[in-house]
């Protein structure tokens, strides 16, 4: 009898231990574009206030800077998923198998910026600037080139390169700088006492997805229930960050970037919510997240039209939606 007892006691802890595994949370790593911010507090928001455990997983967060190459991590299969852009097109015509599966800003946050006082009233008004200050990356694939094609008088002997130094825009008053709506508006001030103008490039007709969720296609073919559930706990955590108690979130912001400050931070959300970076557009009733086909082959269509892309790429393999506008989170804003 004791043996049989034995017997059965072995049997539930092996049934336990299984039990266990069977409902252990799946580990995920997800990288960021760039060090630690607000920009990207639903995702520590949803690992603080433990959104990503209720939907069954274990969330790394892999914090992107200077020298991390989170997205070339996620082709090598190193991480699971990625804060990109609108990248996955050229990975369809180079052949890489990345897919966006989400978009958390509908509106790209990139500005120009101009002096309080000078004469420009809206981006084509820019084209009488004293020079316009940006990154090589904006100059060649990004919105410059768009702007050419979209508005007359700009010309390439207006470019000169940023370095992240806001010194020489300072000093020219008709100068035009580039710069990210949560973050060089903010400095400039706290240098000069001044605001500047800001001009919101999606605004005025640029308007890219931005800070989207990517992953791997072969990832979306196996575990699509996996991806769901990263989207849907990210988009809780996005609106718990902007709409509840972001402390715990912002602690771990300021844990993995210890030069991030309280006021950075303010500032940050309080410009994502008067813009509506995350909540406008499709996303207004469809959920943080949202995608759809007309806006990529509409963004695709300009970005031809400026010869940023070749005409004849299939851009339905660049992304699907099948994961979004499903107004996940939305019982959550108050």
């Amino acid at each position: 009898m004791k043996h049989v007892n034995a017997l059965v006691a072995s049997a539930t802890l092996v049934a336990a231990s299984l039990s266990g595994m069977a409902y252990a949370d799946d580990a995920v790593s997800f990288g960021t574009n760039w060090l630690a911010q607000a920009e990207h507090g639903g995702y520590y928001q949803a690992v603080a206030d433990g959104t990503y455990k209720k939907y069954g997983l274990d969330v790394t967060i892999r914090q992107g800077g200077p020298q991390a190459p989170n997205g070339q991590l996620l082709i090598a299969g190193q991480i699971d998923f990625y804060m990109g852009g609108m990248a996955t097109i050229d990975d369809v015509k180079q052949g890489i198998p990345g897919i966006t599966v989400a978009s958390i800003f509908q509106k790209d946050p990139q500005v120009l910026l101009a002096h309080p006082d000078a004469p420009f009233t809206d981006i084509a008004s820019l084209a009488t600037a004293s020079k316009l200050i940006m990154g090589k990356d904006s100059f060649f694939s990004g919105y410059w080139p768009w702007m050419k094609a979209s508005f007359p008088g700009f010309k390439d002997e207006m470019y000169e390169p940023y370095t992240f130094n806001p010194a020489p825009f300072i000093a020219d008053d008709k100068s035009v700088q580039q710069g990210y709506l949560t973050s060089e508006p903010y400095e400039i001030e706290k240098q000069t006492g001044w605001a500047p103008k800001v001009f919101l490039l999606a605004d005025f007709g640029y308007d890219p997805y931005s800070t989207t969720i990517e992953t791997r296609q072969e990832i979306v073919d196996k575990n699509p229930d996996l991806v769901q559930r990263f989207v849907d706990a990210s988009i809780i955590g996005w609106y718990n960050y902007l709409y509840g108690d972001n402390k715990a979130a912002n602690d771990l912001i300021k844990k993995d970037n210890p030069e991030m400050t309280d006021g950075q931070i303010a500032f940050s959300i309080a410009k994502m919510k008067e813009y509506g970076i995350l909540v406008s557009g499709d996303a207004t009733d469809k959920g943080i997240g949202c995608m759809t086909d007309a806006r990529w082959t509409d963004f695709y269509g300009k970005m031809v039209k400026a010869g940023v892309y070749e005409d004849g790429i299939d851009i339905s393999k660049a992304y699907t939606t099948k994961f979004v506008c499903k107004g996940v989170g939305m019982d959550l804003v108050k």
